[in-house]
This record gives C-alpha cells, structure tokens and sequence, in this order.
C-alpha cells in the first residue's frame, strides 16, 4: 500500500501522510496550519484533560492504567489480545481502566466523555510511531477480517472503504480531494466546523451511512478489527491529535 502511494504521489515523504488530503493541497495545508495555531476546539480538549487528571472514588485515575501515565502508548493500540481472543482498542482499555477501578464505563459513541477523553489522552503520544503488531494465527484472523472489511463493498450505492481511500485517493469529489488510506488513522478524533467532535469510529458510522449501509455501532467487533487492519496501515508515521478537518 506505501509502494502504491509513494508512486502515485512522488515528491511526498512518507511522514506527510499524516496530513492526509492536506499534504495535496498547498493552500488547504496552509489553512490547516493556521487554524491550529489557535484550535477553536481547545475548549473541548481542556474538557478531555480534566477528564482525565479527575480523580476516581478510589482516588486513582487514568494516568494510573497505562504506562508513563499514558504517554506514548496511543501508537500501539489497538492490540490483538490472545487471553480474550479479541482486537483491544484504546477506548477499550479506557473503559478497562473504569471497570477495574468500579467505576462506571463509558458508551463508546459518546462525544462528551470518551470522546474528549481521547482527544486529550492522544495528545500525550503526539510524536510517537504507529507501532501495531499482528503476530499469530489468532492476531491474523483479526487483521484479515478487518481487511476484508476494507475491500468489502457495502450498501445501496455498492462502494468499499477502499473505493475512495485506495482506488480514487488524491481525486477531487465534489471540492474536496479524496485523502489516501495510509496516515488516516494518527489523527482522530478530529474536530469539524469548530467544535464537531468524531472518534474514528463515529468516521467509519458516517462513511457507511453515506454508502447507503446500516452501520455497525462504536465499540463493535467490526469496527475494532477494521480499526486493526487500517492502523496497521500507518506503521512508522507519527500520531498527531487531535485536529482540525473540513
């Protein structure tokens, strides 16, 4: 997939693919940079902070489940966890963090906690390489099916993941150019028209919502095997969270 875009966008380093569609578009990039000079969503990440920094009844907090009170750590989720025989998100080991400490979970679709959550939490491993590791029959399986996903056409309108992201990356649909495959997933959640917060769950709902599918919801199998194939994708690229996208 890197050999595929490297050839299909020369002149770009391996690194720009974070910016995804913006790496295309000098003028787009330029506005990106400036908006994030002063984020308008800062507010929404400050939230995420307290979040985090906030006490359990326990007097614990996150910081206390992830090593290096969570610095560095983003990159190398998710995880395939053979005990559970289960792909292991970082929102999930979030909501692990919770159970363990008898505290209440979080719904994975909510905006106003694991969604701020982990705009702040990210933001610790700013810098850190995608380091995601399939090893395994088992750890295989998940990857294939998350794969399979990818390339699976769904929907009324008969499209895949890969229809836009592989197949037409760096076209134009309608205004706005097509971002490839690679580098998509160091970013999220990201923040549209200000404050609009989307987990890259909530991105995979809304992607299939526009092929005219039923999506899965936030937190499910399908989503977390996907998000394994399509984090393994970004290998070696920096995490830069949380940001700005039209």
């Amino acid at each position: 997939m890197i050999a595929l875009f490297m050839g299909r966008f020369p002149g770009h380093a391996l690194d720009e693919y974070v910016n995804g569609a913006l790496m295309l578009s000098p003028d787009a990039k330029a506005q990106f940079d400036s908006i994030m000079e002063f984020p308008p969503f800062q507010g929404e990440i400050d939230k995420g902070r307290m979040l985090w920094e906030k006490p359990f009844a326990n007097g614990r907090s996150f910081s206390g489940c992830f090593p290096d009170g969570g610095r560095n750590v983003a990159g190398n989720f998710p995880y395939f966890d053979a005990a559970s025989d289960e792909v292991i998100t970082f929102e999930m080991a979030i909501n692990r963090c919770l159970r363990e400490n008898g505290e209440r979970e979080f719904d994975y679709g909510a905006r106003e906690t694991i969604g701020v959550l982990t705009a702040y939490a990210r933001t610790l491993s700013d810098g850190m390489r995608v380091h995601i590791v399939v090893d395994g029959a088992a750890a295989q399986r998940r990857y294939q099916a998350g794969r399979e996903f990818y390339f699976r056409r769904i929907g009324q309108l008969n499209l895949a993941c890969a229809s836009c992201h592989v197949a037409y990356a760096g076209n134009h649909f309608r205004d706005e150019i097509i971002s490839p495959a690679i580098g998509q997933t160091t970013h999220f959640p990201v923040f549209r028209a200000g404050d609009d917060l989307h987990t890259l769950h909530m991105r995979y709902q809304r992607c299939m919502e526009a092929m005219r599918a039923v999506p899965f919801p936030a937190g499910s199998q399908e989503f977390n095997d996907l998000e394994y194939f399509h984090s393994y994708l970004s290998n070696g690229l920096p995490m830069r969270a949380s940001v700005y996208r039209k």
